[in-house]
Formats: C-alpha cells, structure tokens, sequence
C-alpha cells in the first residue's frame, strides 16, 4: 500500500515542498529511506522504527521503501522523523491517508516516540500555507512559533498522540499564544560616564541606521558605548519582526515561549570566526552572524583581530544588504542588511591616543596593524570616532542621559527622515564640493557625509540642512590615527 506525507525541506531561508511516500509491500522484511538524505535522515530508520515501536504501534513487518521527493533536492535534519513515521503508519493501514494529506507535519522522535522541536518551524509553517495547507502536526513547544506564519498548529507530544488525533479520538493539547516581545532588559546608556562626543555618534547612528567605527585606548569605554547601541533602537515593525523571525527560526535560535523577535537583534561574534560563520555558508548553507544581525546590530569588537578575508566578505553586504553564497551544489541567498559597529586599538600595544601612556611600537607595526584593515572597509564606516580617555572627574560624577530619552529622539529622528528629508541649502553644498576636494572624499565618502548631516539636522528638528550639520558630519570621518 503507497501512503503520502507532506512537509517540507529549508534550502537557505526558502521552504520547498516534499511529499515522503511510504511504500510497504510483502517481502524480506526490510527499510529502505532514499531521496538524496542526509546522515541525519539516514538515522531517522533507528528513530522512527524506535518511536512506532515505543507508541505500541505495528511496525510495518514487511518490506518498506520511504522516498523523499524531489530526489535532487537535498534532505536535511531531523525534522523528517514525524512525516516519515506518518507516511509508514498510513500505508500499513493505521493511519486515514485522506486525514495526513490535510496536514503538513515536522519534527523529530525520539526513541521513546517523543516529539522534539526543531529549527525552521516557521519557515516550513510558512511553506505550508503557501501550499495551501491550513494545519501543521508539530511539536507542542512549536506552536506559538508555526502559528506566526497563519497557519492552525497541531502541536503534540508525543507520536501517539498526532496518530490518535488523525484517527480522530483525540484532540491535540492546548497551547497558549504568546506575544512575542520578551527580551532580556538592554543595558542603559546611563551607565557611560563622560565621553559626550561618543554618545552624540551613537545616537546619530542609531537614528540614521549608520556604520559606526571607534578607536582609542583599551578600557576606555569603546565595548560598552557599542553594546548599548540596541538599547536606544526603536522596536521592530511587524512585517521586519517576522523577516528577522525566519532568519532565526532556521537558525534554530527563537525562544519557544517568545517566538517573534520584535526588537533588533544584537550579535557580537568573537574574532577567532571564520568567514563562513561571519557571512553564512558551511556544509548545510546556513545563515551567518550578518544575517542573524539583520534589521539589528553587528558588533566586532577588536576589529582589527579578525581574519581579514572575513572583514572583506562584509564589504558586499554593506552595500546591497543581502548575501549571496554560491556553492557548487547551488547558492542561495540571506538578507543582511545591518549596522555594522567596530571597536579598536589604535596600534597593537593599545598606548597611542592614550596621553598617559607611551607607545611601544615601531613604524612598521602600526603599518602592518592598519592594512589589516583595508581602505574600502573604512570607507564604509559612515562614523569614525577616537575616544579618549574619560577624566576622572567624569568618572566620579552622575551618570549621563538615560537610553529611554535618547531612544524617544531617535524615534522622531527616523520618523522625519521617512517622511520628509531635510535637504542641503547653497551654502552647504558649497561645503561639502569644498571638503571633497580637499579632504579627498570618495564618490561613497560624499554621500556617507550627506547622509549624516542629513540625520544631524533630523535630530536638530531643522528644516534644511545647514552648513553646521555638514561640518559635524565631515568630522566623523575617518581621523588621522585610525586613515589607511
């Protein structure tokens, strides 16, 4: 008997429908699974012969071919197990074939027939409702996540329970919705002492949606200026809050309890990654710390540590704002469009820039210490600034504006740029013609600077943009102690 189940396979962020058919005739008892699998589905034979077994259900005695088609497209991960088992339950007769071809489904067993969740669940809900799928069997912690996408979850715990309710003796257990926007508290700007200068680019950056680099001293505050830059973003809105959700879903980072991911999210990645972690890729073409930054904030703290050819793979994002990762076996495509904010030294013993200190380092380490760094990846940065180091003064009085006040400018920062942009008045085009020729700014250095004077006089509430808020914006380029 020939028994169908339909769920669906993640190639990159995209669902692709696949229907697993279970064929089980007489014969030396056998199971055969083909369909260009992988390891993981290959050990699904030892899960899903497990489960059926375990649920006191007939495993199949006779010979059973499962193929899962397409064959060319690849199958990946676990989360065949449940439409796996399905299919051979319903072509030995124990399941209503007609009942499992209205429902997608998609999880992992356990031996003791368990369900367990897994990542792209909201990917594959969303291909379910595409294929014009009203329900998804999944695992019960996956319901508030599947139902994001609009479809019915039927979330269930364990094997038995998604055969008793395709029978119809059982209805699936409740579960209750949640809203989505848990997230741990962010860190206050109230807690940086001093450095006015650095907190001004940071709430330019945060209301212009701008790259962001800062250089001085160690220990002076540049990690945690960046890392309360999230702190002063605004929410997300809700059709971005689900684009960022699939993103993770398939990363298999969504929190069960708090699936939609409704404010930036916030990546620091350490410097010893790779390219492919930075950018995506790997063996199963997964989305990179870019992507999980996407619409939210990258940190690379200690810049100039990283593996180079893993800054220069940032260069092509930062411009398009999506990554395009091609491999023999096909390519596939992650949005990537983030903020981009690095911390660094200004040479490697940490002392220039530091009046109380005295540089070690000859000419020719500085020179090696900023080509790590190319032209074309500083130029990307639309705010370059050197931090100094606070007085102690600073450090013993109050501390400075809180990141509620800051966010709620920023807020109407952006909300004036969307609706009406502040153009340049005559004198200030004068300006920025000047400072072009004679700072020697690029085609991208001239707009990066039209651009933040633009964020300058949105934060001022200004109707045009003046010749003042150019002159702030070319100060944020790249300083002496940090140009190539």
């Amino acid at each position: 008997m020939l028994a169908r189940a339909i769920t669906f396979a993640l190639v990159g962020l995209e669902p692709r429908r696949v229907e697993v058919e279970a064929h089980v005739q007489s014969g030396v008892p056998a199971f055969t699974l083909v369909g260009l699998v992988d390891r993981a589905c290959q050990e699904a034979k030892q899960r899903v012969r497990s489960g059926i077994k375990s649920s006191e259900l007939e495993w199949p005695g006779n010979k059973s071919t499962v193929n899962l088609a397409p064959a060319e497209l690849k199958k990946e991960g676990s989360g065949f197990d449940l439409p796996i088992a399905l299919a051979l339950l319903a072509a030995s007769g124990q399941v209503p074939r007609d009942r499992l071809a209205e429902h997608a489904s998609y999880g992992e067993l356990a031996l003791d027939g368990r369900l367990r969740r897994v990542g792209g669940v909201f990917a594959v809900a969303e291909g379910a409702r595409r294929a014009g799928l009203e329900r998804l069997v999944c695992a019960l912690d996956a319901c508030a996540e599947a139902a994001l996408a609009g479809v019915e979850p039927v979330g269930v715990r364990h094997l038995a329970e998604a055969v008793a309710y395709l029978r119809g003796e059982l209805e699936p257990p409740e579960w209750v919705p949640s809203n989505g926007r848990a997230r741990r508290p962010p860190l206050d700007l109230a807690d940086v002492r001093g450095q006015e200068r650095a907190r001004r680019a940071l709430e330019l950056a945060a209301a212009g949606r701008h790259n962001m680099l800062f250089g001085g001293p160690p220990g002076i505050g540049k990690t945690m200026l960046a890392r309360r830059l999230p702190g002063i973003l605004p929410p997300l809105d809700d059709d971005v809050a689900l684009e960022v959700t699939r993103i993770h879903s398939v990363a298999g980072l969504v929190d069960p309890e708090h699936p939609l991911i409704g404010y930036p999210p916030f990546r620091a990645p350490h410097h010893s990654a790779s390219t492919a972690a930075i950018v995506g890729g790997g063996p199963k073409l997964r989305p990179g710390e870019a992507s999980l930054a996407h619409h939210g904030v990258l940190l690379h703290d200690e810049l100039a540590e990283f593996q180079r050819p893993a800054l220069e793979a940032l260069r092509q994002p930062l411009e398009d704002g999506e990554i395009l990762v091609a491999r023999a076996a096909g390519s596939v495509r992650f949005p990537a469009r983030f903020q981009l904010i690095g911390t660094m030294n200004l040479c490697p013993c940490g002392a220039r820039g530091d009046p109380g200190a005295q540089c070690s380092c000859s000419a020719q380490r500085i020179t090696r210490y900023r080509d790590r760094l190319s032209r074309a990846l500083l130029d990307r940065f639309d705010i370059v600034v050197t931090v100094p180091r606070p007085r102690a003064s600073e450090l013993q009085a109050a501390g400075g504006e809180g990141s509620d006040a800051v966010r709620t400018r920023v807020l109407s920062a952006r909300l004036r740029l969307a609706d009406a942009p502040p153009a340049r008045t005559p004198a200030a085009d004068v300006l920025l013609t000047r400072a072009v020729d004679r700072l020697r700014l690029s085609g991208r250095g001239r707009a990066k600077v039209a651009s933040v004077a633009r964020t300058i006089a949105a934060l001022a509430e200004a109707g045009e943009v003046l010749p003042e808020h150019i002159a702030e914006a070319l100060a944020y380029r790249a300083p002496p102690g940090l140009a190539t």
